[in-house]
């Protein structure tokens, strides 16, 4: 069992009722005046959505920022790999939308596993966010009379996505991307490429800086600031096998947990229900096909089991159209973690598709028949041209092929309402954090996220911490600044002391499997505890086995990966013992032992309702649990239910 502390968290949520928290807030933060900002420095981490409009949006104000990536421009951050849209409460299409719905929609879609108050302001600040955009230039697709198109994603029964084509991530990117290159070309913001963080400075209790490895030179640099704001992404390449890029990872923020600020609900990872199926054990990742496809294509499997046909020889009478037939409200719009359950029954079922069995057919048939094959092109024409070049399958003539895969990371640093970490002067923006999407996230919340954090929230947050500390001088002499940098490399120098015998990417790829089968879409407290044991003794031989090429000095992309599966060794069992400490199923959480006898989630809300925060003490210790009680005044618990 976990050791439970008192909860000593304060999520500083505001008075008022939910519509006027958020104004309540910006009305009592206190200000820091136009000419002092100027003497004010702040770390930026990060420079996708929640990154860039952070530091593009802070430089603006005056602040002298520094943004760091280990890209080699802000413009490759993964951001850009998202593809279906952003959802906002503008009410184009007329069919009923508003604040409230988009707000009770994620509270429910999020299965009451997350703050109020955040989910509120979010739903709030999506509008601003739209017309943000298009104040910059992104070529959200429109109507025929020239207002913003919009589209259905998953849990919602009204249009509120906004998009470009499949390429709405890129678009968005490249519009932060302009206003931080705005503020570096006014002097207000400077980027430094091809950093890692490593380490997080705390000083005097606060956080003044960071550790980065120049990824070119191998230097190690010191960095201060008065404040410090991850924008790192999430964790999903713990797994291995995910939709992320093979950099994403979890170092920044596990180092910034090793020194103090505590992680929430780890095991709450997203499994998205459209991805191209695993091939082969030579991918080093996965594929993910746009969510928005549900709106036009038809998910279905054989009814009869092992039904090897082509499936233009199988009749209608023959296919069953699973989603639909389960979930006739919301059909093949429900939200990704029932999706994802349906199709992992069907296949382990005997009825799965393809050469593995593990698959389900996304059909466009009888769309291109209504609409016609250009309509379809021009909504989705660039992911068919993906799916295309990855399988060698024509999906405008025949179905694609699809399976759940590891995608995002509800979990993360625990903020309160003001995005602060337990360590004050840590902002945590993005996916980075926990705060806003619960157990699962809708599609298209994430970019909305991101720039909801960036753009409209950390501008104002950031302002009252620096105007309420009194800062002592931190430079690159301070103990704490010698200390932190220190201890980089000592672990850098421990991990190349090894010279053992296995490969990085075969200790990753071991870690990846133990996570899938006890941890991935389904869980037990057997598996889990097994899994606990198996990641210790995978700890232990990357330790004593692992075997670095070349040296710490200069660019070694081998000493990179291995770092960071270091860092995800550790945070692997964390998320275990998170699932096994939560006994229930909800969201992305599902634990075989709490179903129902439809297998559908069952929540334990008299014992579970809270998120789970967890405190280090120490490699080989057991965490501290503490737990922030969650209370739903405005959406009532009820059981999810999208039939």
């Amino acid at each position: 069992m976990a050791q439970v502390m008192a909860s000593t968290l304060d999520s500083k949520i505001p008075d008022g009722p939910i519509n006027e928290k958020w104004d309540n807030r910006k009305n009592e933060l206190k200000l820091v005046s136009p000419n002092n900002k100027r003497k004010y420095e702040v770390i930026v981490v990060g420079t996708g959505l929640a990154g860039a409009s952070a530091a593009a949006s802070l430089g603006e104000l005056g602040y002298k920022v520094k943004a760091f990536c280990f890209q080699d421009s802000p413009r490759r951050a993964h951001s850009i790999a998202a593809q279906g849209g952003i959802n906002a409460a503008k009410n184009y299409p007329n069919d009923g939308d508003s604040v409230w719905r988009l707000f009770y929609d994620t509270v429910k879609g999020g299965d009451f596993r997350a703050r109020e108050a955040n989910v509120y302001r979010l739903a709030q600040t999506s509008n601003q966010i739209i017309d943000q955009c298009v104040a910059q230039g992104v070529p959200f697709a429109r109507e025929y009379g020239g207002l913003l198109a919009n589209r259905t994603f998953g849990g919602a029964q009204v249009s509120r996505t906004f998009y470009a084509r499949g390429q709405t991530g890129q678009q968005l990117l490249l519009g932060a991307y302009s206003a931080l290159m705005r503020q570096v070309d006014k002097g207000n913001v400077k980027v430094f490429p091809r950093r890692e963080m490593l380490d997080l400075v705390v000083a005097d209790g606060m956080a003044r800086g960071i550790i980065t490895r120049n990824l070119v030179t191998g230097e190690l640099e010191t960095f201060t600031a008065n404040a410090v704001v991850l924008c790192t992404g999430g964790y999903g390449n713990a797994f291995y096998l995910s939709t992320n890029a093979k950099g994403c990872n979890v170092t920044a923020a596990w180092r910034c947990y090793r020194r103090g600020a505590y992680f929430a609900n780890p095991c709450f990872t997203q499994i998205h229900p459209t991805c191209i199926p695993v091939s082969g054990d030579y991918q080093s990742k996965l594929t993910l096909m746009s969510e928005s496809l549900r709106n036009d294509g038809r998910v279905w499997v054989p009814k009869q089991a092992d039904d090897s046909r082509p499936p233009h020889e199988i009749p209608d009478e023959e296919r069953d159209y699973y989603l639909e037939r389960r979930y006739p409200s919301f059909g093949n719009m429900v939200p990704r973690d029932v999706a994802s359950r349906a199709a992992k029954e069907r296949c382990d079922s005997g009825f799965g598709v393809g050469d593995t069995g593990q698959s389900v057919y996304l059909d466009f048939r009888d769309a291109i028949a209504r609409d016609g094959i250009d309509v379809i092109r021009a909504k989705y024409g660039n992911l068919f041209h993906m799916y295309e070049k990855i399988t060698a399958e024509n999906p405008y003539d025949v179905p694609m092929r699809i399976y759940p895969a590891v995608h995002y990371t509800m979990g993360g640093t625990w903020v309160d309402y003001n995005l602060q970490s337990t360590i004050p002067g840590l902002f945590v923006l993005g996916e980075a954090n926990f705060s806003d999407h619960g157990a699962n996230r809708l599609g298209a919340s994430a970019l909305m996220q991101g720039l909801a954090d960036g753009y409209f929230v950390i501008p104002y947050t950031i302002g009252d911490h620096l105007a309420s500390t009194k800062f002592d001088a931190v430079n690159e002499d301070h103990p704490a600044c010698a200390s932190a940098r220190n201890d980089a490399a000592n672990r850098i120098s421990e991990i190349m002391a090894v010279e053992g015998q296995r490969s990085v990417d075969s200790i990753h790829r071991e870690l990846g499997q133990i996570l899938w089968n006890y941890c991935g879409m389904s869980r037990s407290a057997e598996g889990l505890t097994e899994a606990i044991d198996s990641i210790k003794k995978l700890r232990e031989e990357f330790w004593t086995n692992v075997r670095v090429m070349g040296t710490g000095e200069g660019l070694n992309q081998n000493l990179e990966h291995a770092g960071r599966v270091a860092d995800f060794l550790e945070f692997g069992e964390l998320m275990v013992r998170d699932a096994l400490n939560r006994n229930e199923s909800c969201g992305g959480h599902f634990r075989e032992e709490y179903q129902t006898a439809e297998n559908e989630a069952l929540r334990d809300d008299e014992n579970f309702c809270y998120a789970a925060a967890w405190e280090f003490k120490g490699v080989d210790e057991e965490p501290v649990l503490h737990k922030e009680e969650l209370t739903f005044d405005y959406v009532p618990l009820t059981t999810r239910s999208y039939k």
